[in-house]
């Protein structure tokens, strides 16, 4: 399985070469009129590169190195390198991006930036699909509700957070997320909340932990960022008003 990079553009070969040895793929480099080796199955060029091949072959943007290089290696898993994105929710989720059975890419993210780092890596995927797990609920609808454009499945997660042995602490979130993308879940396009009395009260107490002035948003404006419409700083911002 060989991926062969050939271009004279410095940027794409640098950047693309690059991700490649990060990910441990094997491959080589030859000039774009150059002979191609023996075992060639995939070709990565730039724009302005001519190259004569039947290979099939991918253009890399250099400024999307891993974007190319993601799509070389599904094209050579074929149908199964879909990418499956799974989010392990909470204050700070967990995401996982897989191409077939290979993790491509990993986050450990807080919820405000979650919903933008999934958009931007289903972007450019064919059919991508995005599996949540069911445990944080109110984060978890919280996501549902900002992810209207791709397709969503809500994953028991049960049993999906592994033991973490020496060396291994904060990572767990991620590794859960690893476990929900590879489960089948119960398609969703809404997952509407009544948060209970002590998830408001959980609201109520970071409100006050975050407030310079111990000031603690009352349950109108907790059961608004229950509800993804206010983050609680501006929670805190219309409870001075008042």
């Amino acid at each position: 399985m060989t991926i062969v990079v050939a271009t004279e553009d410095f940027e794409v070969y640098h950047d693309v070469v690059g991700e490649l040895r990060d990910r441990g793929v094997r491959f080589t480099t030859v000039e774009p009129d150059g002979e191609l080796p023996d075992g060639a199955r995939i070709v990565i060029r730039g724009a302005d590169d001519e190259v004569t091949t039947e290979l099939p072959t991918v253009v890399a943007d250099p400024n999307r190195p891993r974007k190319a290089v993601e799509e070389a290696l599904g094209l050579l898993r074929g149908e199964n390198g879909r990418t499956v994105i799974g989010i392990d929710p909470g204050t700070r989720p967990g995401i996982a991006v897989l191409s077939g059975d290979i993790v491509v890419a990993s986050f450990h993210v807080p919820i405000s930036d979650a919903a933008d780092v999934v958009r931007e890596e289903a972007k450019d995927a064919i059919d991508p699909v995005v599996r949540i797990g069911d445990g944080a609920r109110l984060q978890g609808s919280q996501l549902i509700r900002e992810l209207e454009d791709v397709r969503i499945e809500l994953v028991d997660e049960t049993g999906t957070t592994p033991y973490l042995g020496t060396g291994a602490r904060g990572m767990g979130d991620v590794l859960a997320a690893v476990n929900i993308a590879r489960l089948e879940g119960k398609i969703v396009e809404e997952r509407e909340i009544e948060p209970t009395a002590g998830e408001l009260g959980v609201i109520k107490r970071r409100s006050r932990e975050r407030s310079a002035d111990n000031r603690e948003i009352d349950e109108e404006l907790a059961r608004r960022v229950a509800a993804g419409e206010l983050t609680i700083e501006e929670a805190l911002t219309e409870h001075r008003k008042e």
